[in-house]
């Protein structure tokens, strides 16, 4: 069984009822928001968060289908917010994918984000939980509130872990928390909070550790990931390899550079420079360091023995998979 069959094993059935639902939700009978809702039914990649929305449900209780409403909430709120994302970045492609906003204009995908915003809370509504839609509703404002907090980051003139990962804590780490915890809340028996709890800790950790992934890649010209190497860089963000090298190795001449980086005014050949800082000055293995142990102190939130052996092994898995482990 690869990595990602035994995350998906406990809940294969559930993740076919889920995907039914989803699909059905991004159709339309306008033409323009059906060719743009199709578009984006394409690159629903690996389906992570509403995988954890489901075996966070199984590892408190199970699955229903207020969870399955509760994940597709959750997974068209993040849709939208990267609709939004991409016109706000003035970004033409996702994940080696054209954006609505290069497709269709701007105007276009404003209206295409709020009206998955929308369908985001009818599905929440569906859950039947005052809880799950305070969550949700959260959610939204801390994405929005992370997104302003990255773009205030450019007017800064100095370099810093702390709003780094304030807007990884409202941002990525808030979806997979808000995914584990509202699957924990209506996957149990609404009397065992320690299953919420440990869930809620177990995702925000991992949350952390995802996004730390991804902006490694950035520095990885040889990577993978669909990310184009230094997109990071030339939209103006400084990530934690950079800051960690700026602050242990770096001269005042790289602090001049990666100023201009952030007001996005560097050229190529800086921006190169300032990604072999990362690695020359120590911030590509710290970085890789703090990932992992992101993701041994979220293994180690799972209790032994509160879900079947298949659930917790799964999560375990999750996490290994998250960070790019071999299992």
């Amino acid at each position: 069984m690869n990595p990602l069959e035994l995350i998906m094993h406990p809940v294969e059935q559930d993740l076919k009822r889920y995907q039914t639902l989803f699909n059905d939700s991004l159709c339309s009978d306008n033409p323009l928001l059906d060719m743009a809702l199709t578009h984006l039914a394409k690159r629903q990649g690996k389906r992570m968060r509403p995988i954890l929305v489901m075996l966070a449900a199984r590892y408190a209780g199970r699955v229903t289908d207020k969870v399955l409403h509760a994940a597709v909430g959750v997974e068209m709120l993040h849709t939208a917010s990267l609709v939004h994302d991409d016109i706000v970045d003035e970004s033409d492609m996702r994940r080696g994918q054209a954006s609505v906003n290069a497709l269709w204009g701007a105007q276009a995908a404003v209206l295409v984000g709020d009206y998955l915003f929308s369908k985001s809370m009818q599905h929440c509504l569906l859950s039947g939980s005052l809880g799950v839609m305070e969550l949700i509703a959260k959610l939204g404002q801390d994405l929005a509130d992370g997104e302003l907090l990255q773009l205030d980051l450019t007017h800064r003139d100095t370099f810093s872990d702390e709003p780094y990962y304030q807007v990884i804590d409202r941002k990525t780490a808030a979806l997979f928390f808000t995914s584990a915890r509202v699957g924990a809340m209506l996957g149990g028996n609404g009397e065992d909070d320690k299953a919420v709890e440990e869930m809620s800790h177990y995702a925000h950790l991992l949350g952390r550790a995802f996004q730390l992934r991804d902006d490694i890649f950035d520095f990885d010209w040889q990577n993978q990931s669909g990310k184009p190497a230094g997109n990071d860089l030339r939209e103006g963000k400084l990530t934690l390899p950079l800051l960690y090298a700026l602050q242990q190795a770096g001269t005042p001449e790289d602090h001049a550079m990666a100023l201009r980086v952030r007001h996005g005014e560097a050229t190529d050949a800086e921006i190169h420079r300032m990604v072999q800082l990362a690695h020359e000055g120590g911030g590509i293995d710290y970085a890789t360091g703090q990932m992992n142990r992101l993701a041994d102190e979220a293994i180690a939130r799972l209790e032994p023995g509160r879900a079947p052996v298949e659930v917790t092994d799964a999560l375990r898995a999750y996490a290994h998979f998250v960070v790019g482990r071999e299992l």
